[in-house]
């Protein structure tokens, strides 16, 4: 009977190895598969276009995590749902995978538009978009209590590097016209898939301006 019973342990052990292993996903498989990815989001993860996420350093949870709500509905984007929909378990997970080990590439300096009050003539924009990063700065370290607007840090921690076990995403180096749209859309309820709807509570009592500034602070964030 104790022989059975270790026997039993044994394979059950190996069940659960075989399981984790298979969650976390196949790097190589992944870079074979990420390769229709790489048109929008760059061939290491690094898209060129500003308002196409990175995926790269991206947490492996958060990746899966999102591409199954493209999959399953829980988010709606013509482009990624069409790319989610054909996507198996092993797929998802084999992409994330991949996209987790590359390297993040830094950012250069956001430039303001032409429209934006800082930027009228007569005006230094190198130092509004300083102004701009301290002011988002302050707002994901901080908050504003006043206004129940919770600080960035508690989620996405000190450096942006967000938490794995929590699936809360790596923020750093993220592109700023990215983070902006997105906050935006939490803000308005275009995006809405989020665990008890947390970002739209905080990105709703967030003014255009704090939105600019805490994407511009994140995006500069190594």
């Amino acid at each position: 009977m104790k022989k059975k019973l270790q026997i039993l342990s044994i394979s059950l052990a190996l069940t659960s190895a075989t399981s984790i292993l298979h969650a976390e996903g196949n790097i190589d498989a992944g870079k074979q598969k990420a390769e229709s990815c790489a048109s929008c989001h760059g061939e290491n993860g690094n898209s060129m276009v500003s308002t196409f996420p990175k995926l790269a350093q991206q947490h492996p949870s958060y990746l899966k995590q999102q591409l199954h709500a493209f999959k399953d509905g829980q988010r709606n984007d013509p482009m990624m749902s069409a790319m989610a929909i054909p996507l198996s378990d092993e797929d998802i997970a084999d992409i994330s995978a991949y996209y987790a080990t590359q390297k993040i590439s830094e950012n250069t300096l956001p430039a303001l538009e032409t429209d934006d009050e800082a930027a009228k003539p007569g005006t230094n924009g190198k130092d509004a978009v300083q102004a701009l990063i301290a002011q988002g700065g302050d707002l994901y370290r901080n908050g504003d209590l006043t206004r129940e607007v919770s600080a960035c840090i508690a989620c996405h921690g000190p450096f942006g590097e967000g938490n794995k076990p929590a699936s809360f995403p790596a923020l750093k180096s993220q592109h700023a016209d990215y983070l902006i749209k997105t906050l935006t859309d939490f803000k308005t309820g275009a995006r809405s898939n989020n665990p008890d709807n947390m970002m739209h509570m905080i990105a709703k009592k967030m003014t255009d301006k704090e939105i600019q500034a805490v994407s511009y602070r994140i995006s500069m964030m190594k």
